[in-house]
């Protein structure tokens, strides 16, 4: 392993170890997967992970985050949190994720109080304060750290650190929730998530690992990775695909040249709303 990279290394365990004790938000995601996991590797130090289930988190993630607690082996609690409920935020303004994470770090902080807790740990590492990420704001104001970025820890740095650490997660895909599938001020609904997320699986079956699908109204735009492009391609994929998704209740199935890239939908907000 290059020094840097076990420097930093050392320098989260003792970052986590200093703090002793917290519950950490805990989406089975990359990030918060290793974090959980060094948390529970380290002696002396109290963790508990949760995660809040909701409309906007896919239930295969839901079992993908109870599988890898299981295998981590420290304590797990699910609890839910509703974001469509928090007023403003299914009119998806460009601060939804500040409102979002309000109310889930809000819940945490909560249980890490009662559990006597003395911290909230997110997932957010040193290369996401490149992206246009309110929830971050959210997250300074009430007080949650986040041990990866306060370590200078940035993904593809976590990524190999997982590999070493033997997760299954070293290099799943970039994961977030449902309600980044839809343009800004496109009103966020039941309804709409439940027919993304079933489109979304749809693909995950076929083998499709990076991909995401765009909502807008009766378009689905899917951005995949590059292999994933040149198999959706294929012929009687594409004819399957098409079939499902008009099933789903989409008149177009339209496949985006560009490819998947993070926060494609931050694409059309104005450099006034990123400095926001």
């Amino acid at each position: 392993m290059e020094t840097v990279i076990q420097e930093k290394y050392e320098r989260l365990k003792k970052i986590i170890s200093d703090a002793s004790s917290a519950a950490v938000a805990f989406s089975g995601g990359v990030d918060s997967t290793f974090l959980f996991k060094v948390c529970v590797d380290l002696p002396g130090v109290r963790v508990l992970a949760v995660t809040a289930t909701s409309d906007t988190y896919p239930a295969r993630e839901l079992a993908e985050a109870r599988k890898l607690a299981r295998q981590i082996g420290g304590d797990h609690m699910i609890i839910e949190s509703e974001e469509l409920d928090v007023p403003g935020f299914s009119d998806n303004p460009p601060h939804r994720c500040f409102l979002c994470k309000t109310e889930l770090f809000s819940r945490v902080t909560q249980i890490a109080g009662q559990q006597g807790l003395r911290w909230v740990f997110d997932g957010s590492n040193a290369d996401d304060c490149k992206d246009f990420r309110p929830g971050r704001d959210a997250a300074r104001k009430l007080g949650v750290r986040s041990p990866l970025e306060e370590a200078g820890l940035g993904k593809d740095e976590i990524r190999q650190l997982s590999k070493m650490l033997r997760l299954s997660t070293w290099d799943k895909p970039a994961l977030a929730c449902l309600s980044s599938r839809f343009p800004y001020y496109t009103k966020i609904t039941r309804p709409a998530l439940k027919q993304v997320e079933a489109a979304e699986n749809f693909l995950f079956r076929l083998g499709i690992k990076v991909f995401r699908v765009r909502h807008h109204d009766l378009i689905a735009r899917i951005e995949t990775g590059k292999a994933e492009l040149q198999i959706l391609l294929e012929s009687n994929v594409k004819d399957q695909v098409v079939a499902y998704f008009k099933s789903l209740g989409y008149k177009y199935v339209t496949l985006d040249l560009e490819g998947y890239r993070t926060g494609s939908m931050n694409e059309t907000l104005t450099d006034d709303q990123l400095s926001k």
